[in-house]
């Protein structure tokens, strides 16, 4: 492992350092996968409107996001938030999911070992189903509200 590998700031070091043994990530990849995904994301012309109308710090956000996949990926604990009140009053349905799916996985099997890819790619769509999951709860307690 190189230096910059062994110095991941982690809450979890012992496993950090297996999983980036194991699936070849470290945070210069998960940056780079972030910034490479997001800039597809914000030249989307179905998700760069809706990311868009609600970002607007992205230096921040991306940050962000990469002390999430940082979380998610290599178990670093460094990630502290809540992303489902914060993704479930979206307007969006499966289909920009499944769009920022293929984005994702595109921008992971361009910039990460191939271990790595399979692994943020596996958690991505995992991440994906329970986020549609919690758009589609909000909208149906809207929709009962409403009533």
């Amino acid at each position: 492992m190189s230096g910059a590998q062994t110095s991941v700031s982690s809450a979890r070091p012992e496993i950090t350092a297996a999983l980036m043994a194991q699936t070849g990530l470290d945070e210069m990849i998960l940056t780079a996968l972030v910034h490479g995904f997001y800039s597809r994301v914000r030249a989307d012309e179905v998700l760069g409107p809706i990311f868009a109308d609600r970002i607007a710090d992205w230096p921040a956000h991306l940050d962000r996001m990469v002390a999430f996949w940082s979380s998610v990926a290599l178990m670093t604990g460094r990630y502290h938030g809540a992303p489902m009140p914060a993704h479930a009053t979206l307007p969006v349905n499966w289909a920009h999911f499944d769009r920022w799916l293929a984005l994702f996985r595109q921008t992971a099997d361009e910039l990460c070992p191939p271990e790595g890819a399979a692994l943020v790619i596996e958690r991505a769509e995992r991440i994906a189903r329970s986020l549609h999951m919690a758009v589609e709860e909000t909208a149906r307690r809207t929709a009962f509200a409403l009533r």
